[in-house]
């Protein structure tokens, strides 16, 4: 692998800024990774966009194994001027760079070693910082009927790859209550937001074991000396089975309201399903012969509770290995970096790896 080649690449794609908002700056940076695939693959992909977000995929052939990435990142637009893209000391920093723009840059170069391509899927979304709302059903139908997919997003610490991830869910709880001056008769009132209290503290209580349920963003009330008549709250669920994942959504849409005069309203629901160690299970043990192959450190696995596109693909039943990205650390915040020397091997790995699930 030609790391100088790789860190052109990276930093064409770092200072391309794409935050998921916007919808702009993601089709000017669907077009430098189409342009980079071409580079790198010899074929222009398919460009789907889908309400105003830009995916690309790469088919050849009837597709067994899929590479899954996306381009857009959490950055609003003028961080790179803030932090700008840097390379010293063989750490490489940027907006993205380890969450994970290194990672298509490895995908490109994996797959530009392999003699054929015949059987793989290239997938590369723009929102799956935003919960993939507009890929899912695109990646749903890349992944099923694959032998395996993988998930090229940033590695755990120390280069661990991720071979389970917990579902999510995400709920908007909102109340409804009855207006009233609050010092001339707050008793003809409903106060959504004493109720809302109520619920928060029923749902902090939901969680158990490696089950997270937590109220987020909170919003009620109009003016001070007025008895709130609507309140709300978003609650982030985390949940390691799907068994839990069922068990919350059941507890959430039951709640019941304490207070007279008010009701409760709720949106929202499951938005990922959890990436179980038994979906990954076989491909880790793959990528660790691999790895002894190739005179690599031993593999470390990780179960982490964000969530990636590789729990949509395990959700369809098609076995996946996540976290085969670059090795760094600070995925979301200023320090994000990219540890460099570590690309090429990881860029051996997933080629190995793809040209193994192939052969069987």
């Amino acid at each position: 692998m030609n790391l100088d080649l790789m860190l052109d690449d990276l930093e064409e794609l770092v200072v391309c800024e794409s935050f998921s908002a916007d919808h702009e700056a993601l089709a000017r940076s669907a077009a430098v990774v189409a342009d980079q695939g071409f580079r790198r693959l010899g074929a222009r992909p398919e460009t789907i966009v889908i309400d105003g977000v830009p995916h690309l995929r790469w088919t050849f052939g009837t597709p067994r194994v899929l590479l899954v990435g996306h381009h857009d990142t959490v950055w609003p637009i003028g961080t790179l001027r803030e932090h700008p893209w840097s390379l010293d000391d063989g750490i490489a920093r940027g907006p993205g760079v380890f969450d994970m723009k290194a990672g298509l840059v490895q995908t490109f170069h994996a797959l530009a070693s392999l003699p054929s391509l015949e059987g793989v899927c290239v997938l590369v979304t723009g929102d799956e910082e935003v919960g993939s709302r507009t890929s899912r059903e695109l990646i749903e139908e890349s992944a099923r009927g694959c032998a395996a997919a993988f998930v090229l997003e940033a590695s755990a610490d120390g280069g661990a790859l991720k071979t389970s991830r917990k579902g999510t869910s995400d709920y908007r709880i909102t109340v409804y209550g009855r207006a009233a001056h609050a010092g001339l008769e707050p008793e003809k009132g409903a106060n959504a937001g004493i109720e809302l209290a109520h619920q928060i503290l029923a749902l902090s209580a939901m969680g158990e074991g490696l089950t997270t349920v937590t109220p987020t963003t909170l919003s009620g009330g109009t003016t001070v000396n007025t008895v709130p008549a609507t309140a709300g709250v978003s609650v982030d669920v985390r949940v390691p089975s799907v068994a839990e994942q069922e068990r919350i959504d059941r507890l959430v849409r039951g709640l019941l309201p304490r207070l007279p005069g008010t009701r409760i309203e709720v949106a929202g629901g499951p938005n990922r399903p959890p990436l179980e160690e038994a979906s990954s299970a076989r491909l880790f043990e793959l990528a660790c012969e691999i790895a002894r192959d190739l005179g690599m450190e031993p593999l470390r696995s990780a179960s982490v509770g964000g969530a990636s596109d590789g729990n949509i693909t395990a959700g369809v039943g098609c076995p996946t290995l996540d976290g085969l990205g670059a090795v760094g650390g600070g995925a979301h915040a200023p320090h994000e970096h990219v540890i460099v020397g570590e690309m090429p091997a990881r860029t051996r790995l997933l080629a190995e790896l793809v040209t193994s699930v192939l052969k069987t």
